[in-house]
């Protein structure tokens, strides 16, 4: 499945399995999460170049484009059951300007069409949870590391 675009600025690329998109993605990665890994744990570069590509396997990853510029990654995948939304990136530059709402309001709005929940994690320290919250999420249970998160389907009437 694609992400639709969300018009009038935004598309989202599928990123492929070629070496540049996946260092790509990395440094959206390290970019948004790296000051809330270092505060916990440094930076292992390694390890973090190891648990990119693990993810990167598992599930489809998105670039963020608002007309030529290159905003950052996401990925959103539609299940039997549910929808996940996860390793949702934006470069710092682009951030606390309300494109991250815009985003994932759209991909909710892809659920909410086929009447599924959506989940995901984040880090309990990323106050990115509050953004989740603003917008239904609602926190289903917790890992030492991450809290998880489901906003239920929305049915039409």
């Amino acid at each position: 499945m694609n992400i639709p675009e969300l018009k009038p600025h935004y598309t989202f690329p599928k990123l492929t399995t070629n070496a540049s998109d996946k260092a790509y993605a990395f440094e959206a990665k390290r970019a948004a999460m790296g000051p809330y890994i270092v505060s916990r744990w440094g930076w292992d570069e390694d390890f973090q170049w190891q648990m990119h590509l693990q993810r990167y396997d598992e599930k489809p990853f998105f670039e963020i484009r608002k007309e030529g510029d290159r905003l950052g990654t996401v990925s959103f995948q539609i299940l039997t059951d549910h929808a996940t939304f996860g390793e949702f990136y934006l470069f710092p530059d682009f951030q606390r300007q309300g494109i991250g709402s815009k985003i994932l309001a759209h991909c909710l709005a892809v659920a909410d069409k086929l009447q599924l929940p959506v989940r995901l994690e984040h880090l309990h320290w990323n106050p990115v949870g509050s953004l989740y919250r603003r917008h239904g999420f609602r926190k289903t249970g917790q890992s030492e590391i991450h809290c998880f998160m489901e906003r239920p389907a929305k049915v039409s009437s």
